[in-house]
């Protein structure tokens, strides 16, 4: 027929989900970087509100400094989201072939978030831990700071100085901290979606996409920041005086956390975090929604759904620009 479109290029439409991951969660990382560097420095024991907070980093090191880490955040989001969100692409599509076009129960969901997101994780570990350690120099005593210059020098230092394995330290509790955070995002973002519909509203407009995402970014913040406080514990831990570490590991950490200061201080910080995690969630699949889907049934790939969707990713931006 006139309307069918060109079959996509084999090699192209496999890694499209991957590649649309990984993009919507650059974009987002851009517009959030800064309330990132204030959630870790709340972490690490930074005292006063967000603001505060923010403030001083300023007036210390300059406007810039709530950007540092900005590439290893980047590095992140093209290894650890184009990772989950490719993988959560293809198990998805897998499962509603499996359910033969049902509706895909809640526990499958939350069991292909978990997956997408442990898989996602360990291949973005390494990332990840320049990213903290980047951010929390600033807080560290001048003679202990590392002083990377760039996601690649901290890379390039760790291996020198730690050994490859060096790279993925902390992976056990950034593993898990993205399981947590993409079974509550992943799993509740496709609920809310499918109860939003229910109630009347319609498939892919405005209110479901917002909606089901800004309650995926709330149930991705509850699940994760205990596992992200301990996470970033261990990325930051320096050896001390008699030259052994605070922590023996993550489970350590969280008993001695427990023990010492009580079961809320893994959630220090919880406002800021949510503010960080939740807009990061809600640009991200609000812009993963947008883009074309190359798994989706091949008559709904057309050059008109293209422009259809060009123009949808245009207004739910500019409606939720509006909205913040």
């Amino acid at each position: 027929m006139a309307d069918s479109k060109p079959k996509l290029n084999p090699a192209w439409s496999a890694i499209k989900p991957f590649v649309n991951g990984g993009l919507s969660g650059m974009a987002a990382t851009c517009m959030v970087q800064p309330i990132d560097m204030v959630k870790v420095r709340l972490q690490l024991g930074a005292t006063g509100s967000p603001i505060a907070v923010a403030s001083q980093i300023i007036k210390q090191d300059g406007f810039g400094y709530l950007y540092k880490g900005l590439s290893a955040g980047l590095l992140r989001q093209a290894t650890y989201t184009t990772a989950r969100l490719g993988i959560f692409n293809y198990l998805s599509e897998y499962l509603k072939g499996y359910n033969e076009g049902k509706p895909i129960p809640l526990i499958q969901k939350a069991g292909a978030g978990l997956t997408a997101g442990g898989l996602g994780a360990l291949v973005g570990s390494p990332a990840d831990l320049s990213l903290i350690r980047m951010q929390a120099d600033g807080s560290l005593p001048p003679a202990q700071r590392r002083n990377y210059t760039s996601v690649g020098n901290a890379l390039t230092r760790i291996v020198k100085e730690e050994g490859v394995g060096g790279l993925f330290r902390g992976a056990g509790p950034t593993v898990v901290r993205a399981m947590a955070l993409n079974m509550g995002m992943l799993a509740s973002n496709d609920q809310a979606k499918e109860m939003l519909e229910a109630a009347g509203f319609a498939k892919g407009s405005n209110t479901v996409v917002l909606g089901g995402a800004s309650i995926a970014g709330f149930f991705a913040s509850a699940c994760s920041l205990p596992f992200d406080f301990v996470k970033t514990r261990i990325q930051k831990m320096e050896k001390g005086p008699d030259g052994k570490y605070p922590y023996k590991g993550p489970v350590d950490c969280a008993l001695k956390t427990l023990k010492n200061e009580g079961p809320l201080k893994f959630y220090t910080g919880f406002p800021t975090y949510c503010v960080r995690i939740a807009p990061h969630v809600v640009i991200t699949l609000v812009v993963l929604s947008a883009l074309p889907n190359p798994l989706a049934p091949a008559d709904l790939q057309t050059h008109a759904t293209d422009t259809v969707l060009a123009h949808r990713l245009r207004r739910r931006l500019q409606a939720f620009n509006c909205g913040l």
